[in-house]
């Protein structure tokens, strides 16, 4: 969300004048500035482990979900329409009429969304800063746009709107579960679990006794709950770059991201690298999958004493990794 934005739709009278004593604020992005607002009357809703932590280290009162009513609410715009829906949808209700401010970035569909409800409620105000746009308005029926049950995917695993890959399993994890062997150690963490598809796939291994799954995203992590009944499965709401002790699993299995809203990021998966290269026994072992096109060979091979390619397509490519250096190799 653009901070000259918000200053500008807060001066304008978007959310009162005065502020009103509590504001909600959806899915703001660390490094967001909230200042206009006041440290004590806002409550972030953040599930994005990250970003709830940045928010909580300034003092703001933050949670994966909201807390009570609230007299006003900001919504930041994420980049799936049905979960930005869920979010306006969200503020109406707990606002209970009270001012909604919805700001968001042109490729992030902010346009549309206005255009949308415009069509059921009078738009009391509108502003375009910085590649985006901000409106606001009071009332009106959203209720059709709150989340309903989970989808429900072939397999009986369980998503909603927002979480990464919900309409399907992602091609590269499908590739990865089939390039796992037969048998896996015993204690094996899902770095960046999601919800849930490789976690089925490595409990169905012989020789896990503890399957340990790290998801930054909350509400992906609350799916895997939903998804994965299995006594050895334990549930990490954590930053995977900087989850675990050292030295302390036999293997990690994942399927890093890559993206930062929609700029290609190469170094969130070499952070997941060096997790795993920390967080493995010096026998341990790493199965990762990545696109093609992304340079991850020079990284793991200065992190693992042994790469090697063990699977793949045309757009993805598997690879095992054994003997992890202690803070690298020469």
């Amino acid at each position: 969300m653009s901070s000259d934005r918000l200053d500008l739709a807060v001066q304008a009278g978007a959310l009162g004048d005065p502020l009103p004593p509590r504001i909600a604020v959806f899915r703001p992005r660390a490094g967001r500035d909230l200042s206009v607002l006041g440290t004590d009357r806002v409550h972030v809703v953040q599930g994005f482990r990250p970003d709830h932590d940045a928010f909580a280290g300034l003092g703001y009162a933050v949670s994966p979900s909201p807390e009570g009513p609230c007299d006003a609410a900001v919504v930041c715009v994420p980049r799936a329409k049905d979960e930005a829906r869920a979010l306006v949808a969200q503020a109406v209700a707990l606002t209970g009429g009270g001012p909604v401010l919805v700001d968001g970035q042109k490729d992030d569909g902010i346009a549309s969304l206005l255009k949308d409800c415009g069509k059921r409620v009078p738009i009391d105000g509108t502003l375009s800063k910085a590649h985006g746009k901000a409106f606001w308005f009071r009332g009106g029926d959203f209720d059709d746009w709150r989340p309903g049950a989970p989808d429900v995917l072939p397999g009986g695993f369980r998503t909603v709107p927002g979480v990464f890959s919900a309409d399907a399993p992602d091609p590269g994890s499908v590739l990865l579960a089939e390039a796992l062997p037969a048998s896996l150690p015993r204690n094996v963490v899902d770095l960046g679990a999601g919800w849930g598809y490789l976690a089925r796939a490595i409990l169905d291994r012989r020789g896990v006794e503890k399957l340990h799954l790290v998801e930054a995203e909350h509400a992906a992590l609350d799916c895997a709950r939903a998804n994965i009944d299995d006594p050895r499965a334990v549930f990490h709401w954590a930053d995977a770059t900087a989850f675990g002790p050292d030295r302390a699993y036999d293997a990690v299995v994942m399927n890093p991201p890559f993206h930062v809203g929609r700029a290609t990021d190469v170094g969130t998966g070499q952070a997941f690298i060096a997790t795993a290269a920390r967080i493995l026994k010096p026998s341990g072992r790493l199965w990762m999958v990545a696109n093609r096109h992304l340079p991850y060979e020079r990284h793991l091979r200065t992190l693992f004493a042994e790469v090697r390619d063990v699977g793949g397509d045309s757009r993805y490519k598997v690879f095992e990794a054994a003997r992890p250096a202690k803070g690298g190799r020469a």
